[in-house]
């Protein structure tokens, strides 16, 4: 336990990666794995990773994301997507394992609550793609890895540089790879009892 309490309170953005590092497709593909069973509402699914290694996409990606030298000199970038419209693709592959009544019950659960709510689902979608990012971020850091959760950029441009289906959103990116040099000192934390509240607010 006390590695993941490490993981989560060392975990620091990563401004500076190593160029020269390149990562394994295997460590790459068990983060991604991890990753893809971070939690999601009614076991939708909704996270697609695309990982971006080809030098020229990144540069013209770093174009769009104010010359941020992490988006070029990391190992891997991935592009945190959200299917916003992953509810209505078959949702009974979410629960192909779960016994028929189940998966059955799921189905009509899933229709009834998203057919017709655009808010809520681009909303599932959004926090499914933060938890997932998040996961990643830990997995890496569990393969001696450092990230770089990242939301400075172009939407609308990179989404024309990947080729982004119309019913996919673009939630964030998360740089990975070997850093280059220590991050600066911390800003500081608020202290706990300036965020965590009990029963309701005052």
């Amino acid at each position: 336990m006390s590695d993941i309490l490490h993981a989560i309170t060392s975990r620091r953005a990563t401004k500076h990666f190593d160029p020269s590092y390149r990562i394994e497709d295997i460590t790459l593909m068990s983060i991604l794995d991890a990753a893809r069973h971070a939690p999601t509402a009614f076991n939708i699914q909704h996270c697609r990773f695309l990982v971006v290694q080809d030098r020229e996409q990144r540069r013209r990606i770093r174009a769009a994301a104010w010359d941020q030298p992490q988006v070029e000199d990391c190992a891997a970038l991935i592009v945190m997507c959200a299917d916003i419209k992953a509810w209505e693709k078959d949702p009974a592959r979410y629960w192909k394992d779960a016994p028929a009544p189940v998966r059955d019950g799921y189905v009509k659960m899933i229709h009834s609550y998203y057919d017709g709510r655009e808010q809520v689902q681009h909303d599932e979608g959004v926090r499914s793609c933060g938890l997932a990012a998040y996961a990643i971020m830990m997995a890496a850091a569990a393969h001696g890895l450092h990230t770089c959760p990242m939301d400075g950029f172009d939407f609308d441009e990179v989404g024309r540089l990947i080729n982004l289906p119309g019913d996919h959103e673009i939630v964030m990116f998360v740089a990975l790879g070997r850093e280059a040099s220590s991050p600066s000192p911390r800003g500081g934390f608020l202290p706990l009892d300036a965020v965590v509240h009990r029963e309701s607010f005052s």
